[in-house]
């Protein structure tokens, strides 16, 4: 069942105090005005007075009782009065110290933060897509306004040192040798050998006179021309062919080759010294070419112009995919009852960590702003929020007060 709570305004809280003074006190004045009129008087009388009176002395009683909280009844510098203003200090410290003995305990957050199951209640509303749609609304301006700040001199900085660095001190060898092993098993560069099969054979067809050209300017120069010629022809003939061949054959023996010395070139960059030593020097002179990090400049500033075109477009594909994955992670949540489990303990053990650690620094906030508090400003702060149900002491000392009276009465009429 949910409980609505209404916040009330310091005006309202002010009048309902003072209603409740005004029929606290008109209730007094009710009892004295009875205990007058039947004061002398004999029979039922005698025990409404004896009632009237002794309510009055309840009321005055509760009154001097709740009015001696929060000032000197009469403005009269009465003993053990005025307890706010005196200890409000001291009622600061204690209020702290109820705070996190009672309510900031590990055990206590971690069973209400279980029992709350906050990642199944996150899970639920996230899986509604508008929902997922909101968040990423929400959260859009603010990841479009972190990018911007990230102008060409910062990834001019980041580029020159961090990743640079970063990559000048690491290893590559043993991490390209292992992924271009992955690569040849998988057969995923052969999209890229088939790219460029077909333009070999592409250029070789355009090029045929800087082919010949080549061929030709090799030939012994003691030999006729129509023989140069002929073999130039026949050689241009043959390369074609054979480039072709490559081209349209998947299984032709220059493919399988090259999957042979990739494999190789992979377990080498891994296993071989010489081979690891020339990759690395290799990297080497390639990040000591100043383009290196004009290139990565531009990458970077290319990357944050794409990022920020894309998060300004509601309909964009990076804003769809970010709600749709939301959305399919708020199902996960909800139905996944392990990763359920899992988070919901991190979240507790997350909690109770910060608690543990800044607990308490957050209830110092009590006793800090209480103490900051002028003594009459936190007497009126505190009458001002239970003020008006301690005026209920009043009312009902006043007819409890009477109700004792009226029975000691009768008990001593009967006596």
């Amino acid at each position: 069942m949910e409980t609505t709570v209404t916040r009330v305004d310091d005006a309202s809280r002010r009048a309902g105090l003072r209603r409740m003074r005004m029929v606290a006190t008109g209730l007094l004045l009710l009892m004295a005005v009875i205990y007058l009129l039947t004061h002398g008087r004999d029979g039922v009388w005698g025990y409404v007075n004896a009632g009237a009176e002794a309510g009055m002395v309840g009321a005055i009683a509760d009154w001097f009782a709740v009015t001696a909280l929060f000032r000197h009844p009469l403005g009269l510098p009465i003993p053990h009065t005025a307890l706010v203003p005196r200890r409000k200090d001291d009622l600061g410290a204690s209020l702290e110290q109820f705070v996190t003995d009672n309510f900031l305990t590990p055990q206590v957050l971690r069973d209400k933060l279980l029992d709350a199951r906050v990642v199944q209640r996150v899970g639920e509303w996230l899986r509604e897509p508008e929902h997922a749609e909101r968040v990423v609304s929400e959260a859009a301006p603010f990841l479009s306004r972190a990018v911007e700040r990230l102008d060409e001199d910062e990834i001019r900085v980041f580029v020159d040192d961090v990743v640079i660095p970063r990559v000048r001190r690491e290893p590559l060898s043993p991490v390209a040798g292992h992924l271009l092993e992955r690569v040849v098993e998988d057969g995923s560069h052969r999209g890229l050998v088939d790219l460029a099969a077909r333009e070999l054979h592409a250029w070789l067809a355009l090029h045929q006179d800087q082919v010949e050209s080549v061929v030709r300017s090799r030939a012994p120069a003691w030999a006729p021309t129509w023989v140069n010629d002929q073999v130039t022809r026949r050689v241009y003939t043959e390369v074609l062919r054979w480039a072709r061949d490559v081209k349209d054959d998947p299984e032709h023996n220059v493919r399988h080759a090259l999957d042979a010395y990739l494999s190789d070139l992979g377990r080498d960059l891994q296993q071989d010294d010489r081979t690891r030593e020339r990759f690395e020097a290799l990297k080497e002179r390639v990040l000591d070419h100043p383009q290196v990090s004009a290139t990565g400049v531009a990458l970077g500033e290319t990357l944050r112009t794409s990022v920020l075109d894309a998060l300004d477009d509601p309909q964009g594909a990076l804003r769809t995919r970010m709600s749709t994955g939301l959305a399919g992670l708020g199902r996960q949540l909800v139905e996944d009852d392990r990763l359920q489990s899992r988070l919901d303990a991190w979240v507790a053990d997350t909690v109770v960590g910060l608690v543990q650690r800044y607990g308490p620094e957050l209830t110092s906030v009590i006793s800090g702003t209480i103490q900051r508090w002028d003594a009459r400003e936190a007497s009126d702060k505190i009458e001002l929020h239970v003020g008006r149900d301690l005026q209920f002491i009043r009312l009902n000392g006043t007819i409890v007060g009477a109700l004792v009276g009226l029975a000691i009465h009768l008990v001593s009429q009967l006596l």
